[in-house]
C-alpha cells in the first residue's frame, strides 16, 4: 500500500498554503502540500516535513493528524500544520523540473467556508473535512 502526507499548511495571516494546478486539457485544481513516504524516511511526519521543505520551501511544525483516507491501494494522512515563513522560489521538489506536469502557483486561500467553496480543492473528502473544521472554528483555534 502507497502511503502518502499531506500537511493542512495554517500561516500566521490567518490563511492555509494550497498549491494550484493548472494542467493542459484539465481545469484547475487545487491540492495540499505533500506527497510519497520514501523508504528512506524515518516515519510519516519526517516525510511529510520534507514534502513541506521541497514543494513550498518552508518548515513546518505539526500540530497533529487531522484525517486519514484509504482506498485503491493507498493511504493519505492530513496533517495540521503551522507555518510561518516559506519561499516557493526555493521549492526543489522533483516535480518541478518534470516536463509535461503543468503549472503548480503556491495561493493562501483564508480560512472561510465561502474561500473553500470557491476552490476545486481535491480530494473532496478532504474539502469537506476542512469545510466542517472551518465553520466549527477549529483551525482558527490552532493558530
Amino acid at each position: 500500500m502507497q502511503h502518502r502526507v499531506r500537511a493542512v499548511l495554517l500561516t500566521p495571516h490567518g490563511t492555509m498554503l494550497l498549491i494550484k494546478r493548472i494542467r493542459p486539457g484539465v481545469d484547475p485544481y487545487w491540492v495540499i502540500v505533500g506527497g510519497k513516504v520514501e523508504a528512506t524516511d524515518p516515519g510519516p511526519e519526517e516525510a511529510l516535513l520534507r514534502e513541506v521543505r521541497e514543494e513550498v520551501g518552508g518548515e513546518a511544525r505539526i500540530v497533529g493528524l487531522l484525517h486519514t483516507m484509504e482506498g485503491e491501494g493507498e493511504r493519505q494522512d492530513f496533517y495540521l500544520a503551522t507555518i510561518e515563513e516559506w519561499s516557493f522560489e526555493d521549492r526543489s521538489g522533483p516535480e518541478f523540473s518534470q516536463e509535461g506536469r503543468g503549472e503548480y502557483l503556491l495561493e493562501e486561500i483564508p480560512l472561510t467556508t465561502g474561500a473553500l467553496d470557491a476552490v476545486n480543492l481535491l480530494p473532496q473528502e478532504i474539502a469537506l473535512v476542512l469545510r466542517s473544521a472551518v465553520a466549527r472554528g477549529d483551525l482558527t483555534a490552532v493558530r
